[in-house]
């Protein structure tokens, strides 16, 4: 069994800052990617940022220059560091993890149970 544990999630308000962390813990062979996605009321659910565990991401446009996504392989833990948050990036933030897990020989994906973010003032 796996689980992602998400954490960091709150309210805050525009301008501010929130981490989001990550920790996916279970019968884990390998992680391939990590990744946060979010979905506001109303809308469908979109990525936010992606981790290889190489170290490539890969950002939406709308959080490019102020979202940072970090990984630990060591620690199976990704981070999101999010900076001058505003308004419209108010959402469940979940956490996915592309993953094998023993008896399945192939990836696949993952999601935590979601963190609420809430920017306003």
């Amino acid at each position: 069994q796996v689980q992602l544990v998400e954490s960091g999630g709150g309210l805050v308000q525009p301008g501010g800052s929130l981490r989001l962390s990550c920790a996916a813990s279970g019968s884990i062979l390998s992680i391939n990617a990590m990744g946060w996605y979010r979905q506001a009321p109303g809308k469908e659910r979109e990525l936010v940022a992606d981790i290889t565990r190489g170290g490539h991401t890969n950002y939406a446009d709308s959080v490019k220059g102020r979202f940072t996504i970090s990984g630990d392989n060591a620690k199976n833990t990704v981070y999101l560091q999010m900076n001058s948050l505003k308004p419209e990036d108010t959402a469940v933030y979940y956490c996915n993890a592309d993953l094998m897990v023993p008896n399945t020989a192939r990836y696949l994906e993952h999601w935590g149970q979601g963190t609420q973010v809430t920017v306003s003032s």
